[in-house]
């Protein structure tokens, strides 16, 4: 995953208030994902196209909002207006972020505290509460705009965009060579259940590591001989 602090003049980028303020925009990525389901699988159920799109959509946010927690211990304002995507070309999903804006929330000691650009709060924990509310307000935009859309259910939706912070706390200090870390961010994060989000986090130790059980599905299985997934909540139960 690519992620930078501009927006090329050329090249398929767009800001994720144009999807939210422009519904419309999510059907021409449904379309284009459906393309590619057809040319691979021979197929693209609705539902799949739906589920692929919001788990794709809120990992954007998500991912933003974890790397710079993990790696700075700041968080981004997570505007739509602030962050914007990039689509692979031989498969429509995101493969680089651009992080746009220049606010940031950061603990006392950060050597950029000073800057009139940052909010500095008092500890870890503080911070951890700034970046859920911050992407529960990102995320409540989303969900307002896609579930007319996708007729997937406000609860899906929600239990996706838990999905996509849990996951990516996590993955945050897999993919930087410490996932201890990632799992300890994810419980400082979602320590507990703060509604709308729709559970603590889901991370447990099992015997061949750590492991998540989802809360929302991606529908892949609708596709020919696909199986469910590892961590489908159709398969796992609390």
């Amino acid at each position: 995953m690519e992620v930078r602090t501009d927006v090329p003049a050329t090249g398929s980028w767009q800001h994720c208030s144009d999807l939210l303020d422009d519904t419309a925009r999510f059907d021409v990525w449904r379309k284009l994902l459906g393309e590619w389901l057809r040319a691979n699988f021979g197929e693209a159920p609705e539902r799949t196209t739906a589920g692929f799109v919001m788990s794709w959509y809120l990992h954007v946010p998500a991912f933003t909002g974890a790397l710079l927690l993990h790696h700075e211990r700041r968080v981004p304002m997570l505007r739509p207006g602030e962050l914007a995507f990039r689509l692979c070309a031989d498969r429509p999903h995101p493969e680089g972020i651009a992080i746009l804006g220049r606010e940031f929330y950061c603990l006392p000691g950060d050597p950029a505290a000073g800057l009139p650009e940052a909010t500095v709060v008092a500890d870890e924990k503080a911070l951890a509460a700034v970046l859920r509310a911050r992407y529960t307000a990102h995320a409540t935009r989303f969900v307002q705009a896609y579930a007319p859309l996708s007729r997937l259910g406000r609860r899906m939706l929600w239990a996706a965009a838990t999905d996509a912070l849990d996951s990516t706390l996590w993955w945050a200090g897999l993919f930087a060579g410490d996932e201890e870390a990632g799992v300890t961010d994810a419980a400082l994060v979602l320590g507990e259940h703060y509604p709308p989000l729709t559970t603590s986090t889901r991370l447990r130790r099992t015997d061949d590591g750590w492991a998540r059980r989802r809360e929302s599905c991606c529908f892949s299985y609708l596709l020919p001989d696909q199986p469910l997934c590892d961590g489908c909540p159709r398969t796992c139960r609390r």
